[in-house]
C-alpha cells in the first residue's frame, strides 16, 4: 500500500506509460477479486450446504474448478497484460529527444546529447508532452532507474545501455530513485525530475548545467 500515495505513487500516473501500468494493476486487481469471489462462493456452498456438489465427479471438479474457472479469468488478463506491455515498448517511433542517465554510487548524472552534452547532477529535466528516450547505464554496480509516475523501472547495467521511453504530461516537479539495492548508500540515491514547458526546456537545461544544479 506504500505505493498508493505520495510523490512515488504508482497509482497516480502523470504519463502514458505509467497510466498503462496503473491500468494493468487495476485490471489485475479486478480479475483477482472476481476469481476470489468465485472460489469463496464454492467454499461457502460446501460449508453451509453439506453434500452440495456430491453428484459431480472428482474428475469434473478438477477440470471445472481447477482449469476452466481460472482460465475464464486468467486468459483475458494475460491478453490484456500483453497488450499493455506492448504499449511500453520504446521502438514504436523515434523519440524527438534522448537523454543519458548514468548511475554511480550514490548519484545520478544526466547528459543531454542534443543540447551539446550538457550535464546535470541528481536533477533530470524533461519537456512536457513529448516522448523522451532515456538511455540508462552505470559506472560501477547495477542500479535501477525509476520514476513511478512516468513509467516502470529499468536496470542500469555497467557497460550496457538500456532504453526506456517516458513522457510527462504536465510541467511540475516529480521524484525518481534507484530501485535496486546497490550498497550502503542506496536509500539516498534518489533524484528530482523537473518537467518544463517544451519551449522552456532547452533554456532550463542550459541554466541548470551552467549553475551546476545538483540536489542531494
Amino acid at each position: 500500500m506504500s505505493g498508493c500515495t505520495g510523490p512515488l505513487s504508482t497509482l497516480d500516473p502523470s504519463g502514458p506509460a505509467a497510466a498503462s501500468i496503473a491500468g494493468l494493476w487495476w485490471v489485475m486487481l479486478t480479475g483477482a477479486a472476481i476469481l476470489f469471489a468465485m472460489v469463496l462462493v464454492l467454499f461457502l456452498m460446501t460449508v453451509f450446504r453439506p453434500g452440495w456438489g456430491s453428484q459431480v465427479s472428482p474428475a469434473r471438479w478438477i477440470v471445472l474448478g481447477g482449469l476452466v474457472l481460472p482460465a475464464v479469468i486468467l486468459i483475458p488478463l494475460i491478453c490484456y497484460a500483453l497488450y499493455a506491455g506492448e504499449l511500453l515498448l520504446p521502438l514504436r517511433a523515434r523519440a524527438p529527444a534522448r537523454i543519458e542517465a548514468i548511475g554511480q554510487q550514490w548519484r545520478w548524472t544526466f547528459r543531454y546529447p542534443e543540447l551539446g552534452n550538457l550535464e546535470t547532477g541528481n536533477v533530470l529535466h524533461l519537456p512536457a508532452g513529448r516522448p523522451v528516450d532515456i538511455a540508462v547505464t552505470s559506472m560501477d554496480v547495477v542500479h535501477a532507474f525509476w520514476i513511478p509516475r512516468f513509467a516502470g523501472k529499468i536496470d542500469a547495467v555497467p557497460g550496457h545501455q538500456t532504453l526506456l521511453r517516458i513522457q510527462a504530461d504536465q510541467p511540475g516537479q516529480y521524484a525518481g530513485q534507484c530501485n535496486q539495492f546497490c550498497g550502503i548508500g542506496h536509500a539516498h540515491m534518489h533524484f528530482t525530475v523537473i518537467v518544463d514547458r517544451p519551449e522552456d526546456f532547452p533554456a532550463a537545461v542550459k541554466s541548470a548545467a551552467a549553475n551546476g544544479e545538483v540536489k542531494k
